[in-house]
């Protein structure tokens, strides 16, 4: 609870100023140069792929080391800090050759524009290596549960992005380069921060040369397989925003900039409860709590879809007043793009539970040949969607149901690792409660909102309360049942007699 408090104290101030900050990139770039940014950007980012399978193994092998009666932090820190250097380094080359020639001969980008799309990439290459090189530093912090950590250097994040979007109303040259290497200093600046903070607090995540083979062997096997799912994760979200630009221009990038946005604040409500569960998971499993496990997947899943709930159905009735509000030039498409943004993130939160069990398991062959081959369908479904001529919009509908196809696979393949784990309760205790609560309120929203003639602040505040109230009376008499709310009641019944005594 402490660690989820400090998150939400984080997400509530970099979410407003996360919002804001895009407001006023779009308008100092403009529109096609916001798409050129997140273009080049999200192509760069498909490179996480090979990342990615490491994030997953670092936050693994530390916390499970954790979770040891004897643990060798120190071993297992500084092979992983090893093996990210050289991982930066051949990614860096791939980026290089590769990257950059598809970058000038294959991609959507006006030829007066192709100069500054270069040192975007440049600078954008550059600080996605910073960033692989900072992993097992997050992922140290992610293990020991400080969470109070990310809440300060967030702030910061933030803060210092706010000012140099601020400083290109005064830097009179190219505000899209200007922009790429302010983002770079800020990524090295993170660096530090970062690196600091892990060896003043934690005397054993001091990085020395060292290159375990034994560790190194376990990370290359489970991040091999990992990496089929990681491929597949990268090639849905930044392999359809490249094949958007292939088909249809960057202007509809800058409208998925802009729905990446809206749909990376509203997420990271859910993404700081499943940060603040995710080493109770591994631990759990490395102590052989399975019981404890089984109640986190239920009680977690079902509580996360909760929360994005309640969070994202104002956005939802409200999306076209909320942009016209927020951006001065709104692009097109954005308002469809939001809402499928957070449909299909609702979808991907009935399955975050069950993955990271799986990752907890260290059993993830079998996963990700099944649920990353079958994820990885959506990208040429949605090629196959924008070549016979369907709208943008369709990529998101592609994702949307694999997502869903993926959950089935999910919930039979972890009844295979883990007996214990039953989906029939996963079914009755999660998804049951979760269709009886929130669809009728959203049909309800959703006809009151078609009576409102005009949307201004008034009814805007009013539709939202609405929203909010409904779906938490809705949850707390449909989606809890009497055991959870009688734990509520006196959570609630304990704070206050606490607050009274102090």
């Amino acid at each position: 609870m402490k660690n989820t408090l400090f998150l939400y104290l984080r997400t509530m101030f970099v979410m407003a100023i996360s919002i804001f900050t895009s407001r006023v990139i779009l308008d100092a770039l403009g529109v096609d140069d916001y798409g050129i940014y997140n273009a080049v950007g999200g192509f760069v980012a498909m490179f996480s792929m090979l990342s990615g399978t490491l994030v997953a193994a670092s936050q693994r092998f530390i916390a499970f080391e954790l979770g040891k009666p004897n643990p060798e932090i120190k071993r297992v820190f500084s092979t992983t800090v090893s093996v990210h250097l050289l991982l930066s380094a051949i990614i860096l080359v791939l980026l290089e050759t590769i990257g950059l020639w598809f970058l000038n001969y294959e991609m959507n980008i006006a030829p007066e524009r192709m100069m500054a799309a270069n040192w975007v990439f440049h600078c954008s290459v550059l600080t996605f290596c910073i960033n692989i090189i900072s992993i097992p530093y997050n992922a140290a912090i992610i293990a020991y549960e400080k969470m109070d950590a990310f809440a300060y250097i967030s702030i910061f994040e933030v803060v210092a992005k706010l000012v140099c979007v601020y400083a290109l109303f005064y830097i009179f040259f190219d505000s899209l380069i200007v922009y790429a290497i302010f983002m770079t200093l800020i990524a090295v600046i993170l660096r530090i921060i970062y690196g600091l903070y892990c060896t003043r607090n934690f005397p054993l995540c001091r990085y020395s040369f060292s290159f375990d083979k034994s560790i190194f062997r376990e990370m290359l096997g489970f991040s091999g397989w990992n990496f089929i799912g990681s491929m597949a994760s990268n090639l849905n979200g930044h392999g359809i925003n490249i094949l958007t630009n292939l088909f249809f221009g960057v202007a509809l990038n800058a409208a998925r900039g802009v729905a990446s946005q809206v749909d990376h604040a509203i997420n990271t409500f859910v993404s700081n409860f499943l940060m603040a569960i995710t080493p109770q998971i591994t631990k759990s499993y490395a102590a052989k709590d399975f019981a404890y496990i089984n109640q986190i997947i239920i009680v977690g899943t079902k509580y996360s879809f909760f929360l994005l709930c309640l969070i994202s159905l104002p956005i939802c009735i409200n999306t076209e007043y909320i942009l016209g509000v927020w951006l001065k030039e709104v692009p097109a498409f954005t308002a469809d793009f939001v809402r499928l943004g957070i449909i299909l993130s609702l979808c991907q939160t009935l399955s975050q539970c069950l993955y990271r069990t799986m990752l907890a398991s260290g059993k993830i062959k079998k996963y990700q040949i099944v649920v990353g081959g079958l994820s990885i369908l959506a990208f040429p479904v949605a090629y196959l969607f924008f070549y016979i001529g369907l709208p943008a919009t369709w990529g998101y509908w592609a994702m949307i149901i694999f997502s869903l196809i993926c959950l089935l696979a999910r919930l039979k393949l972890l009844h295979e690792i883990l007996p214990s784990f039953s989906t029939k309760s996963f079914c009755i205790g999660t998804l049951l409660p979760i269709t009886y609560s929130v669809l009728p309120v959203v049909f309800v929203a959703y006809y009151i909102h078609t009576l409102v003639e005009y949307v201004n602040v008034q009814t805007f505040i009013g539709e939202s309360l609405e929203c909010v109230v409904l779906t938490g009376l809705s949850i707390w008499a449909l989606g809890l049942n009497r055991s959870e709310r009688r734990k509520c009641v006196t959570i609630l019944r304990n704070k206050m007699i606490s607050h009274r005594n102090d």
